[in-house]
């Protein structure tokens, strides 16, 4: 495994993309809607991961709960797995809770995420991207 991505819930998602482009200098910069988690996501491309800036889209959103719980910050840390299926019932028979099944997330990845009770209150997303 191999850390994919941080992923900071922010308030306004364009005014968080200037300040974070201005202070790290990032240029390439993706910006999707995750309709099923029901957010809106900038990617900023660095060197060897990625900083996903989050800002809810409805109500219902997880990140419109964590915002107003919590306020703007580190929402969770992705790692990425080449066999997502395997590494989850693995984890499962060594005690690891999950926040749901296996699901779509953005750019074609398949995600789910572990319950932060299982690592020391970290909220921690598995993925696995779509084979080239």
């Amino acid at each position: 495994m191999k850390v994919d991505h941080i992923a900071i819930a922010v308030n306004n998602l364009d005014e968080a993309v200037k300040e974070y482009q201005k202070v790290l200098g990032v240029k390439d910069v993706e910006f999707e809607v995750v309709e099923s988690e029901g957010v809106r996501v900038a990617i900023l491309h660095l060197d060897n991961s990625r900083i996903e800036l989050m800002e809810a889209t409805k109500e219902t959103s997880p990140i419109k709960k964590f915002l107003e719980s919590r306020g703007e910050g580190l929402h969770h840390i992705a790692l990425e797995t080449d066999k997502i299926e395997g590494e989850t019932e693995r984890m499962k028979e060594n005690g690891v809770r999950f926040l749901g099944e296996i699901r779509p997330g953005s750019r074609g990845t398949k995600i789910t995420f572990i319950h932060p009770k299982s690592l020391h209150g970290v909220l921690t997303e598995l993925c696995s991207h779509p084979e080239k």
